[in-house]
């Protein structure tokens, strides 16, 4: 008979990071009971997303609010009690106002915190796979693409099928399914705080994007330049909106539909100068409620997407 496999244990967290003076330096935390120093992570909760756990689990270990970044990649390995432990990373840049923000004090899980330059941290931290997340984030470093913003390429989610509504296609609402996808993304987008919703003025779009902008406290653009209808007659101006969104250097939204979500993709390679890959291609073939993310320079815009990544609908 054979052994049934160990669960994977699934958490999420970062690499903190900030200027002091002329260097960067990131955070480290030194752990009370384990008696150890580490980066900022911890276990997902039920029904939590990676990116939700992540922002989570920092604000706890921490006292710092943060909005996520460029994704580090990550670990996995086998812990004591034998189970497999699967831990994603991100980037997140830390403001002065966040530090001061802060109501950290030493606890029974987190004795101190350390800011230290990369290489310092690298050797006080205790385990290997946190050293190769800080080496993927020190290679960002040495390219010098590590301020960035994120722009998030978001389909609508589950609606009511053309053959059930006598009405315009552009009037088509979300299903229930629908609905609940909507509410259901919103903390996982609301992850990277974007600062800039726009969205196609179909209905669909409208009420996939308007819970997400209620979270965000943030007003959304509606234009048809993003919209099915003009993309299939051939008035939509994907390009000006990403140009737009380029320009401006700011996290953003862009709530559409399936066949006009890989245009916004390729506009967004051609806007950086980005070779076209068969992830990218991919990155613009998402299913209802689902959004990729694309992660581009803020000080060096032209460098090329420096990272892409895609979350599904639970639901």
């Amino acid at each position: 008979m054979s052994s049934k496999p160990s669960a994977t244990v699934y958490a999420a967290g970062a690499v903190l990071w900030r200027h002091i003076g002329d260097d960067i330096h990131v955070l480290v935390i030194h752990r009370t009971e384990h008696k150890d120093v580490s980066l900022p992570k911890g276990k997902v909760d039920p029904g939590e997303t990676l990116p939700q756990t992540a922002v989570r689990e920092i604000r706890e270990e921490t006292g710092i609010k943060v909005s996520l970044g460029v994704p580090l990649g990550a670990t996995e390995y086998v812990m004591p009690n034998g189970k497999n432990k699967f831990v994603q990373y991100w980037a997140a840049e830390v403001t002065t106002k966040a530090i001061q923000k802060s109501k950290f004090v030493p606890n029974g899980e987190v004795a101190a915190l350390e800011w230290l330059p990369l290489a310092t941290a690298r050797g006080e931290l205790s385990y290997d796979p946190d050293k190769e997340i800080l080496d993927n984030f020190a290679a960002l470093v040495k390219e010098g693409v590590t301020k960035t913003f994120a722009v998030v390429v978001l389909r609508h989610a589950k609606a009511t099928s053309p053959s059930d509504w006598r009405g315009e296609d552009s009037s088509r609402p979300l299903t229930e399914r629908g609905l609940t996808q909507a509410h259901g993304i919103v903390r996982t987008i609301t992850a990277w705080k974007p600062k800039r919703l726009v969205s196609s003025t179909a209905v669909r779009c409208k009420e996939t994007i308007t819970p997400t902008a209620k979270a965000l406290g943030e007003d959304v653009k509606f234009t048809k330049k993003v919209s099915q209808d003009a993309y299939e007659k051939g008035s939509s101006d994907v390009r000006s909106v990403v140009g737009d969104i380029v320009r401006k250097r700011k996290s953003a939204i862009v709530c559409t539909h399936g066949p006009v979500a890989p245009a916004v993709i390729r506009e967004l390679a051609l806007a950086t100068g980005t070779p076209r890959t068969s992830a990218l291609d991919e990155a613009g073939l998402l299913d209802t409620a689902a959004f990729s993310i694309v992660h581009l320079s803020s000080t060096h815009p032209s460098s090329g997407i420096i990272a892409v990544e895609t979350h599904s609908s639970l639901l």
